[in-house]
Protein backbone atom coordinates (compact mmCIF):
# COMPACT_ATOMS: atom_id res chain seq x y z
CA UNK A 1 0.00 0.00 0.00
CA UNK A 2 2.89 2.46 0.68
CA UNK A 3 2.87 3.39 -3.04
CA UNK A 4 -1.09 4.02 -3.36
CA UNK A 5 -0.84 8.00 -2.57
CA UNK A 6 1.67 8.31 -5.35
CA UNK A 7 -0.35 6.66 -8.06
CA UNK A 8 -3.29 8.51 -7.20
CA UNK A 9 -1.24 11.55 -7.39
CA UNK A 10 0.27 10.54 -10.69
CA UNK A 11 -2.79 9.75 -12.07
CA UNK A 12 -4.40 13.34 -11.02
CA UNK A 13 -1.51 15.04 -12.42
CA UNK A 14 -2.19 13.53 -15.66
CA UNK A 15 -5.75 13.89 -15.68
CA UNK A 16 -5.36 17.76 -14.52
CA UNK A 17 -3.12 18.06 -17.58
CA UNK A 18 -5.35 16.19 -20.20
CA UNK A 19 -8.11 18.09 -19.07
CA UNK A 20 -5.71 21.76 -19.26
CA UNK A 21 -4.85 20.46 -22.07
CA UNK A 22 -8.54 19.84 -24.16
CA UNK A 23 -9.48 23.12 -22.74
CA UNK A 24 -6.68 24.96 -25.08
CA UNK A 25 -7.48 22.89 -28.09
CA UNK A 26 -11.08 23.53 -27.76
CA UNK A 27 -10.23 27.52 -27.43
CA UNK A 28 -11.16 28.45 -24.28
CA UNK A 29 -8.04 28.86 -23.05
CA UNK A 30 -6.34 31.08 -25.52
CA UNK A 31 -2.79 31.56 -26.50
CA UNK A 32 -1.32 34.17 -24.33
CA UNK A 33 -4.26 33.17 -21.01
CA UNK A 34 -2.19 33.40 -17.72
CA UNK A 35 -2.61 31.45 -14.82
CA UNK A 36 -1.13 30.34 -11.13
CA UNK A 37 -1.00 27.15 -9.96
CA UNK A 38 -3.19 28.28 -6.92
CA UNK A 39 -5.62 28.84 -9.49
CA UNK A 40 -6.15 25.75 -11.15
CA UNK A 41 -6.41 23.52 -7.88
CA UNK A 42 -9.31 25.98 -6.76
CA UNK A 43 -11.17 25.31 -9.63
CA UNK A 44 -10.06 21.23 -10.05
CA UNK A 45 -10.50 21.30 -6.18
CA UNK A 46 -6.84 19.74 -5.42
CA UNK A 47 -4.30 20.83 -3.97
CA UNK A 48 -1.49 22.35 -5.29
CA UNK A 49 1.18 19.62 -6.11
CA UNK A 50 -0.12 17.57 -8.51
CA UNK A 51 -1.15 20.78 -10.64
CA UNK A 52 1.97 22.15 -10.44
CA UNK A 53 3.49 18.85 -12.16
CA UNK A 54 0.60 18.92 -14.87
CA UNK A 55 1.46 21.97 -16.02
CA UNK A 56 5.59 21.37 -15.75
CA UNK A 57 4.59 18.67 -17.95
CA UNK A 58 2.62 20.42 -20.11
CA UNK A 59 5.20 23.42 -20.37
CA UNK A 60 7.71 20.02 -21.35
CA UNK A 61 5.12 19.61 -24.40
CA UNK A 62 5.35 23.13 -25.60
CA UNK A 63 1.98 24.27 -24.62
CA UNK A 64 2.79 26.45 -22.07
CA UNK A 65 5.52 28.62 -20.46
CA UNK A 66 6.12 29.62 -17.23
CA UNK A 67 6.13 33.20 -16.35
CA UNK A 68 8.42 34.12 -13.61
CA UNK A 69 6.69 35.58 -10.23
CA UNK A 70 3.50 35.23 -12.13
CA UNK A 71 2.36 31.40 -13.00
CA UNK A 72 2.27 30.15 -16.10
CA UNK A 73 0.79 31.03 -19.37
CA UNK A 74 -0.42 29.52 -22.71
CA UNK A 75 2.21 29.29 -25.21
CA UNK A 76 1.41 31.82 -28.50
CA UNK A 77 2.62 29.99 -31.59
CA UNK A 78 3.55 31.92 -34.18
CA UNK A 79 3.12 31.43 -37.90
CA UNK A 80 7.14 30.91 -38.12
CA UNK A 81 7.05 28.03 -35.47
CA UNK A 82 3.46 26.62 -37.56
CA UNK A 83 5.61 26.47 -40.55
CA UNK A 84 8.61 24.58 -38.84
CA UNK A 85 6.79 22.43 -37.34
CA UNK A 86 5.14 21.32 -40.59
CA UNK A 87 8.74 21.09 -41.58
CA UNK A 88 9.40 18.54 -38.97
CA UNK A 89 6.39 17.28 -39.39
CA UNK A 90 6.89 16.58 -43.42
CA UNK A 91 10.23 14.53 -42.18
CA UNK A 92 8.27 12.45 -40.12
CA UNK A 93 5.36 11.37 -41.46
CA UNK A 94 6.68 10.88 -44.69
CA UNK A 95 9.36 8.56 -43.90
CA UNK A 96 7.49 6.81 -41.28
CA UNK A 97 4.25 6.07 -43.78
CA UNK A 98 6.74 5.12 -46.74
CA UNK A 99 7.74 2.50 -44.20
CA UNK A 100 4.59 1.12 -43.10
CA UNK A 101 3.59 1.24 -46.86
CA UNK A 102 7.27 -0.62 -48.23
CA UNK A 103 6.09 -3.64 -45.72
CA UNK A 104 3.17 -4.53 -48.02
CA UNK A 105 0.15 -5.28 -44.99
CA UNK A 106 -2.66 -6.35 -47.17
CA UNK A 107 -6.30 -5.98 -46.68
CA UNK A 108 -7.69 -7.09 -43.37
CA UNK A 109 -3.65 -8.25 -42.51
CA UNK A 110 -3.86 -5.85 -39.60
CA UNK A 111 -6.35 -6.06 -36.64
CA UNK A 112 -4.88 -2.25 -35.55
CA UNK A 113 -5.39 -0.94 -38.87
CA UNK A 114 -9.17 -2.02 -38.42
CA UNK A 115 -9.04 1.04 -35.60
CA UNK A 116 -6.64 3.38 -37.36
CA UNK A 117 -9.58 2.79 -40.14
CA UNK A 118 -12.54 3.56 -37.45
CA UNK A 119 -10.41 6.94 -36.35
CA UNK A 120 -10.36 7.75 -40.01
CA UNK A 121 -13.85 7.88 -40.72
CA UNK A 122 -14.60 9.60 -37.59
CA UNK A 123 -11.94 12.38 -38.73
CA UNK A 124 -13.02 12.69 -42.22
CA UNK A 125 -16.81 12.91 -41.34
CA UNK A 126 -15.82 15.48 -38.25
CA UNK A 127 -13.61 18.01 -41.27
CA UNK A 128 -16.47 16.95 -43.86
CA UNK A 129 -18.83 18.68 -41.31
CA UNK A 130 -16.64 21.53 -39.67
CA UNK A 131 -17.24 19.88 -35.98
CA UNK A 132 -13.59 21.20 -35.18
CA UNK A 133 -13.36 19.80 -31.66
CA UNK A 134 -14.59 16.60 -32.53
CA UNK A 135 -11.95 16.32 -35.83
CA UNK A 136 -9.20 17.38 -33.62
CA UNK A 137 -9.76 14.72 -30.93
CA UNK A 138 -10.12 11.78 -33.74
CA UNK A 139 -7.52 13.29 -35.84
CA UNK A 140 -4.91 13.27 -32.66
CA UNK A 141 -6.12 9.09 -32.18
CA UNK A 142 -5.92 8.68 -35.74
CA UNK A 143 -2.15 9.86 -36.25
CA UNK A 144 -1.26 8.42 -33.11
CA UNK A 145 -2.39 5.11 -33.81
CA UNK A 146 -1.13 5.04 -37.54
CA UNK A 147 2.63 6.49 -36.76
CA UNK A 148 1.95 3.84 -33.86
CA UNK A 149 2.20 0.85 -36.31
CA UNK A 150 6.17 1.46 -36.85
CA UNK A 151 6.23 0.20 -33.33
CA UNK A 152 8.71 2.99 -32.51
CA UNK A 153 7.09 5.21 -29.30
CA UNK A 154 9.95 8.00 -29.73
CA UNK A 155 8.90 8.88 -33.24
CA UNK A 156 4.79 8.00 -32.44
CA UNK A 157 5.25 10.63 -29.12
CA UNK A 158 7.62 13.14 -30.95
CA UNK A 159 4.74 13.27 -34.05
CA UNK A 160 1.84 13.70 -31.18
CA UNK A 161 3.69 16.52 -29.74
CA UNK A 162 3.91 18.58 -32.62
CA UNK A 163 0.45 17.53 -33.64
CA UNK A 164 -0.87 19.19 -30.89
CA UNK A 165 1.10 21.88 -31.14
CA UNK A 166 -0.14 22.38 -35.04
CA UNK A 167 -3.63 22.70 -33.22
CA UNK A 168 -3.21 24.81 -30.73
CA UNK A 169 -1.87 27.49 -33.58
CA UNK A 170 -4.47 26.51 -35.70
CA UNK A 171 -7.60 26.61 -33.41
CA UNK A 172 -7.83 30.56 -32.41
CA UNK A 173 -7.89 31.25 -36.08
CA UNK A 174 -10.30 28.29 -37.22
CA UNK A 175 -12.01 29.77 -34.57
CA UNK A 176 -12.55 33.12 -35.91
CA UNK A 177 -13.21 31.71 -39.60
CA UNK A 178 -16.31 29.75 -40.20
CA UNK A 179 -15.26 29.50 -43.74
CA UNK A 180 -11.91 28.19 -42.98
CA UNK A 181 -13.46 24.75 -41.40
CA UNK A 182 -14.95 24.04 -44.65
CA UNK A 183 -11.89 23.09 -45.77
CA UNK A 184 -10.11 21.05 -43.08
CA UNK A 185 -8.03 17.87 -44.78
CA UNK A 186 -10.65 14.77 -44.81
CA UNK A 187 -8.32 12.62 -46.77
CA UNK A 188 -7.21 9.95 -43.47
CA UNK A 189 -9.78 7.12 -45.34
CA UNK A 190 -7.57 7.37 -48.36
CA UNK A 191 -4.13 7.51 -46.29
CA UNK A 192 -5.07 4.45 -44.39
CA UNK A 193 -6.41 2.54 -48.26
CA UNK A 194 -3.21 3.16 -49.01
CA UNK A 195 -0.94 1.73 -46.58
CA UNK A 196 -3.00 -1.56 -46.62
CA UNK A 197 -2.47 -1.66 -49.87
CA UNK A 198 1.47 -1.29 -49.79
CA UNK A 199 1.11 1.83 -51.96
CA UNK A 200 4.12 3.66 -51.16
CA UNK A 201 3.90 6.18 -53.98
CA UNK A 202 0.15 7.11 -53.00
CA UNK A 203 1.55 6.90 -49.22
CA UNK A 204 4.17 9.50 -50.53
CA UNK A 205 1.33 11.49 -52.41
CA UNK A 206 -1.17 11.64 -49.61
CA UNK A 207 1.48 12.85 -47.01
CA UNK A 208 2.71 15.62 -49.34
CA UNK A 209 -1.09 16.69 -50.10
CA UNK A 210 -1.73 16.94 -46.29
CA UNK A 211 1.50 18.91 -45.39
CA UNK A 212 1.07 21.12 -48.50
CA UNK A 213 -2.72 21.73 -47.60
CA UNK A 214 -1.20 23.38 -43.84
CA UNK A 215 1.32 25.27 -45.50
CA UNK A 216 -1.18 26.88 -48.02
CA UNK A 217 -3.32 27.28 -45.01
CA UNK A 218 -0.59 29.10 -43.43
CA UNK A 219 0.17 31.59 -46.60
CA UNK A 220 -3.51 32.42 -47.03
CA UNK A 221 -3.07 33.53 -42.95
CA UNK A 222 -0.05 35.82 -44.11
CA UNK A 223 -1.91 36.91 -47.36
CA UNK A 224 -4.93 38.32 -45.56
CA UNK A 225 -2.69 39.52 -42.36
CA UNK A 226 -0.38 41.22 -44.97
CA UNK A 227 -3.49 43.19 -47.03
Amino acid sequence: MAGSGAVTRNTLRQQIADALRDEVLAGRLPPGTEFTVKQIAEQYEVSATPVREALVDLSAQGLLESVQHRGFRVRVITLADFRGMVEARTLIVDGIFRRLAERGSGPGSSEALVSVRRRADEARRAAASGSLEVLIGYDLRFWRELSGLVGNTYITEFLHRIRVQCWVFAVPHLLRDARARQDLWCRHGELVDAVTRGDAEEVRHLVHDYNQHGLDWAAGLEAAADS
